[in-house]
């Protein structure tokens, strides 16, 4: 099993030249875990890491509901914000500047194979970052990703969550909120969830701005214990 992990750093980097190369990278896996199967060899298969930060588009997955985006097309590009459907699962989400969004492509071969497991690792990555900063996170029942409050009132998310997954090969990820323009939320439903408020790290802790590379670190370090993985040399 290879537990090591290619990290890359792609910057701000348009939604749809990102999704392409996430799909590049994860049917390289699927390819060779198919050869290996058939060839009855056993080459390692590779796992990636992106952090990667967009311009403003909106994203619906596939069981995602078209309604959930409240805007219209004009109004879309007024925003200079693009809209995608893609092949994740969950409903509508938002991607922009300030906000840090993470691709794992893994094969769980190397890991696990639970994919419960999966997104509960990944959630855990995200409350044990938040917790850094003295902000008690969790889970919402039956609500994927990480909300702070939950239960009360005031309950709003943080962190939202989306993954696809094929023969153990897991693209998409999660999308955390640093320093992200939360105007840009009230044009969709968010997830699909009525009535539940959407916040952000920089809104949490009172400052204008939380340093990106500081909180991409936290991640990186807790994904990795929790994992039980390595960065690729």
């Amino acid at each position: 099993m290879n537990k090591a992990v290619e990290v890359k750093y792609l910057g701000i980097k348009d939604y749809k030249e990102t999704w392409d190369y996430q799909e590049s990278l994860f049917k390289k896996t699927l390819e060779l875990k198919i050869r290996n199967r058939r060839e009855e060899q056993n080459i390692p298969t590779q796992n990636y890491f992106l952090f990667v930060e967009h311009p403003h588009v909106y994203t619906l997955g596939k069981s995602g509901d078209l309604e959930n985006l409240l805007i219209s097309e004009k109004e879309l590009k007024e925003k200079n914000a693009t809209f995608y459907k893609i092949n994740r699962g969950g409903d509508i989400t938002y991607h922009g500047p300030g906000q840090i969004v993470g691709y794992p492509i893994l094969d769980l071969d190397n890991f696990f194979t639970d994919i419960h497991k999966y997104l509960r690792l990944l959630e855990e990555t995200v409350i044990l970052t938040l917790a850094e900063y003295g902000l008690k996170s969790e889970r919402s029942p039956g609500e994927t990703g990480v909300w702070l409050d939950v239960g009360t009132p005031f309950a709003r998310k943080i962190c939202a969550m989306g993954v696809r997954a094929s023969r153990w090969v897991t693209m998409h990820g999660f999308a955390l909120n640093v320093n992200a323009d939360l105007g840009f939320f009230d044009n969709i439903i968010p997830c699909g969830i009525k009535g539940k408020a959407v916040t952000s790290l920089n809104v949490e802790l009172g400052k204008k701005e939380v340093n990106v590379e500081e909180v991409q670190e936290k991640l990186l370090k807790h994904f990795m214990e929790l994992f039980e993985a390595e960065e690729a040399s």
